[in-house]
């Protein structure tokens, strides 16, 4: 089961690592069609800039060993940033194939996020 667990785990963190990383830097080079999404959305085009690092911020801290709080950090950021860009597309209305990216990105940073490993938990609370 451990093992199963691991590579559930590093799967879905590759994934989304990659997910991840490549729209940050598409949103960081303010690629055309991303200015032209923003737009459409109602958000600032600056919003591109602080999405896109941020979410270069988030990769490196899931795929770095330690930091555990960090990584929390990280996977909730990853959340609401996903969250966030589904509603965005529900709410203007968009057709499901923009919605997909970002409920499948949800997915995988729930996915990664559950099956994580112990050394990638918060494992003590301080009372």
């Amino acid at each position: 089961m451990e093992k199963r667990n691991k590579i559930i785990y590093w799967i879905a963190t590759l994934w989304l690592a990659l997910g991840m990383l490549s729209t940050g830097i598409v949103q960081l080079i303010k690629m055309k069609e991303e200015v032209d999404k923003m737009a459409h959305l109602g958000y600032p085009i600056y919003f591109l800039t602080l999405l896109g690092g941020w979410k270069i911020l988030g990769v490196i801290a899931v795929l770095i060993p330690k930091f555990p709080i960090l990584k929390e950090w990280a996977y909730a950021g990853f959340f609401f940033a996903m969250t966030g860009a589904a509603f965005s597309h529900i709410a203007s209305r968009n057709p499901i194939t923009e919605i997909l990216p970002s409920l499948l990105l949800l997915t995988l940073t729930i996915v990664s996020w559950y099956f994580r490993t112990n050394d990638r938990k918060i494992t003590t609370i301080n009372q």
